[in-house]
């Protein structure tokens, strides 16, 4: 049963609400039909009585109960207050309607009435079948009491009850028609805001779009569930660019060290080689898959980070606390001074704030690193982004090594005591690409080095 009633339900939600709204709209005429016509049928009633009883006083009027007596006087209009009226003397029948027999079931229904001795009335079924109606009225005297009963025909009556209540019953039908119709009309109006919010999520989200609905100028619901879906979009872009970084990274990345197993590879196979320079080919492939390794951990390390905290919003990183925690994660050994010089406490850049760490970090680790007493992080607002400056008083980057600076596995000193496989400048800067920013070195800041941080605004 439940099953055919979800199958014969609407698949709509307007549909479903205009179905709501016509079941009661329905109950509700029904309740109403009901009392109308209740309260018809009693008014009738009532207008009934009033003429059997207007009847019976014209009635009792020729009825002498003075005398020792009872006398029925005659009177211009006797056939006219003959007709459907009964007289009795306490219990005995004196006078009936010429169309009735003692016997018959209005006769008996007088008598019952003139038996009880006080104004009442009664419904009979009649013959026809029909209903009528009967009312009794007692008429006073000094030694004995007459009793006039009068009857009336409901069927004109009733014609005028069933007319009312058909025409109340079609009425209902129209306002039904009606109900549902414009509730269509009104529900359909009202949902194509968010027909039309629906379809521009799916676009935006298709094309990782930055147009966001916003919640100012709707309605309280509407702006809910802009804000859900501005929510659901953040969610969804911020998924698209972890994707499209990681495979951008990882194609990018892994074609130096792979090219360099290929060559080694085609190298060794062109000629016979002697065992040691096997050994040498073996120790260059093997060194090119541990930085591949090395590659592929870092960057997958940083997609997982980026997957956990998915849910932040792009836009929504303060940059002073993330700066701030990450001096406070250096290393303390290093008797290096670190300042944080931002005028403004509420800058914000448009990347999450783990991508953020994983952009700035390594340009700190390598400004310490380097560096001989003072390293500086700045930030300021710019027009649509946002800079941060690393700077440090180091020795600064050899301008023989300026162009391979961001090469992926390439270091200025292989041999200068640091640990490190040269990947910390090139992801730092695939990571501000991704983002739709850059890193870059300013050859021309002197003494030391200064790296440059360009991200969206927040």
């Amino acid at each position: 049963m439940n099953r055919v009633l979800r199958r014969l339900a609407p698949r709509t939600l307007r549909g479903r609400l205009s179905l709501v709204a016509l079941t009661t709209a329905a109950l509700l005429m029904t309740v109403l039909t009901v009392a109308f016509s209740t309260v018809t049928d009693r008014h009738l009633r009532h207008q009934a009585d009033d003429e059997l009883r207007n009847r019976a006083a014209a009635v009792a009027t020729t009825i002498d109960t003075s005398g020792p007596r009872v006398r029925v006087l005659e009177t211009v209009n006797d056939s006219l207050l003959d007709a459907n009226v009964w007289i009795y003397v306490g219990t005995r029948l004196v006078e009936k309607p010429p169309s009735t027999t003692p016997e018959s079931t209005l006769t008996r229904a007088a008598d019952r009435l003139a038996t009880l001795g006080k104004r009442v009335c009664t419904t009979v079924e009649a013959e026809g079948p029909r209903f009528v109606r009967l009312c009794s009225r007692p008429v006073p005297g000094h030694r004995s009491t007459a009793t006039v009963v009068t009857a009336l025909d409901l069927a004109p009556y009733r014609n005028s009850a069933d007319t009312l209540l058909l025409g109340f019953l079609i009425l209902d039908a129209v306002m039904l028609a009606c109900t549902y119709a414009l509730t269509r009309l009104a529900v359909g109006r009202a949902l194509r805001p968010v027909r039309t919010m629906t379809d521009q999520a799916t676009q935006w989200s298709a094309v990782g779009s930055d147009e966001r609905f916003g919640a100012e100028h709707h309605p309280a619901e509407l702006a809910r569930l802009g804000t859900s879906l501005d929510a659901l979009l953040d969610r969804i872009r911020t998924v698209l660019r972890h994707e499209q970084q990681l495979t951008g990274e990882l194609s990018h990345e892994l074609r130096t060290p792979l090219t360099r197993i290929i060559i080694e590879l085609d190298w060794w196979r062109a000629r016979p080689r002697s065992g040691a320079e096997t050994r040498a080919t073996h120790e260059v492939i093997a060194e090119a898959a541990q930085s591949m390794r090395t590659i592929c951990d870092t960057v997958l390390n940083d997609a997982r980070e980026g997957a956990q905290n998915a849910s932040t919003a792009p836009g929504a990183t303060a940059v002073v606390p993330v700066l701030h925690r990450l001096v406070g994660n250096l290393d303390a050994r290093k008797q290096v001074k670190t300042v944080v010089d931002v005028t403004d406490p509420e800058l914000e850049a448009g990347v999450a704030p783990a991508l953020l760490e994983r952009i700035v970090s390594p340009l700190l680790t390598n400004a310490v690193r380097y560096a001989r007493s003072t390293v500086t992080v700045s930030a300021r607002q710019l027009p649509g982004g946002v800079r941060i400056d690393v700077t440090d008083d180091g020795p600064g980057v050899p301008e023989a090594f300026v162009d391979d600076l961001f090469q992926p596995g390439r270091r200025a000193d292989s041999g200068d005591g640091h640990d490190g496989a040269g990947l910390g400048l090139p992801l730092a800067r695939r990571l501000a690409r991704a983002a739709g920013g850059e890193v870059s070195h300013d050859p021309g800041h002197t003494p030391g080095a200064l790296f440059l941080v360009n991200l969206p605004a927040g």
